[in-house]
């Protein structure tokens, strides 16, 4: 396999892309399957790998779309069966973020847990009532994210098989 200093570049600025969408999953603002997706639509248009190429950017778009609505639905499901109202979930969106930038690294998931509890806190009236439905956010909030990273990861070996065989 000979490469091209085009050829290089695009395979380099795929990986960087699909690095990047893996680094999104846990940083706000990163759009993750996106960049995955679109990582592997630039080697698709700009690589030169043969026909293959084409079957590789079709699987990943499936794993894609699928993933991103696995990672809604899943979580959603166990949340909707826990009793966890949309309400407390967007309260702690917004304090992670906020938190995010207030208190850098630690922040969004401070954030987070603090926004759902005092959501939650304020629904139910009580602390002891209020943690169970912080830990299932918090759950479904890993669950999520561990769907958007597996997808990705499949992405990214799509791509190297891709790369390798196409």
């Amino acid at each position: 396999m000979s490469l091209t200093d085009s050829q290089a570049m695009v395979a380099v600025v795929t990986a960087l892309a699909i690095v990047a969408g893996l680094a999104g999953v846990v940083v706000p603002g990163l759009p993750a399957l996106p960049l995955c997706w679109g990582g592997v639509l630039v080697w698709t248009l700009f690589g030169d790998a043969g026909a293959g190429r084409w079957l590789v950017l079709a699987a990943v778009t499936v794993v894609a779309a699928g993933g991103a609505v696995v990672k809604y639905l899943w979580p959603g499901r166990n949340l909707k069966s826990a009793g966890v109202p949309a309400s407390s979930l967007l309260a702690g969106g917004v304090l992670g973020l906020i938190g995010f930038f207030v208190i850098p690294v630690v922040g969004l998931v401070i954030g987070f847990v603090g926004g759902v509890w005092g959501a939650e806190r304020l629904r139910l009236g009580s602390n002891q009532l209020a943690w169970p439905s912080t830990v299932q956010a918090l759950k479904a909030a890993g669950l999520s994210m561990l769907v958007e990273f597996l997808a990705g990861l499949v992405i990214g070996v799509l791509w190297v098989a891709g790369l390798l065989f196409a």
